[in-house]
């Protein structure tokens, strides 16, 4: 079944409250492709490699949590980015990109399906009263070691983290998936037991160890994977439209 592209834009924004969400990047449609959608793939980010194999899986949409024209870059179109583009447009192929919003949505964002991959039960936000905040809180259903819980992330996301051990056992999480990494002067406010996002900087692991903590950077990319993947199935199932996640996996 199609839809129309215009309608496909608008539930997505509506659902995500897009509109009133201050972010680096425009969020929504931002290459117009065919005006009647069948096929949506999703990925993380709007890689030549993902169009591409979006061209090979004949998308009308390619759906991304990483899209194009960020605050600060350079705005010609040339190299990479006009590489990109060209294909979009020679394939008549829409992107439609949400960063924040997607990040923080209750149902579909990011952080609230890591959460669910990892069997993390989400009981507030990173920073209370903070409407800002991006990153959670949760528990564990039972305390268990920063070195048993490294490995369940390893099976999980099918990469190895990056551990740096504090405390013996760890209940108490928070986390924010891609580079949140700067979020851990306020995990340790909130005297969780272990903190995870995507990546890590130097001064990080001086933070976890003198506070203290343990922290995981289990992978920018391998974080930040589901919440595209449960946009994408929202929106098929709501449109009676196909949806086909592609995997491009990046190491960082």
């Amino acid at each position: 079944m199609a839809i129309a592209l215009t309608t496909l834009v608008e539930e997505a924004d509506r659902y995500l409250n897009a509109a009133r969400i201050s972010d680096y990047c425009p969020n929504g449609l931002q290459v117009e492709g065919r005006p009647q959608v069948r096929r949506i793939v999703s990925g993380v980010t709007a890689s030549q490699a993902l169009i591409d194999a979006a061209v090979e899986a004949e998308a009308d949409v390619l759906l991304v949590h990483h899209g194009y024209f960020w605050k600060g870059e350079n705005p010609c179109i040339t190299g990479m980015k006009r590489r990109r583009l060209q294909t979009l447009l020679a394939n008549d192929i829409s992107l439609l990109a949400y960063h924040l919003p997607l990040d923080v949505h209750p149902e579909v964002g990011n952080n609230v399906q890591l959460a669910a991959q990892l069997g993390i039960t989400v009981e507030g936000p990173l920073e209370p009263g903070n409407p800002r905040t991006v990153g959670l809180i949760g528990s564990l259903a039972e305390a268990m070691s920063p070195h048993d819980f490294a490995r369940h992330v390893q099976q999980v996301l099918g990469r190895e983290p990056l551990l740096v051990e504090g405390r013996e056992m760890i209940r108490r999480i928070g986390w924010c998936t891609g580079g949140g990494q700067g979020y851990i002067d306020q995990a340790i406010s909130a005297g969780v037991d272990l903190y995870l996002t995507g990546e890590a900087s130097e001064q990080t692991f001086h933070s976890a160890r003198e506070n203290g903590i343990s922290f995981i950077a289990a992978g920018h990319h391998a974080t930040e994977r589901y919440g595209v993947q449960a946009l994408g199935e929202y929106l098929a199932k709501r449109f009676a439209t196909e949806h086909l996640f592609i995997d491009c996996p990046n190491p960082i």
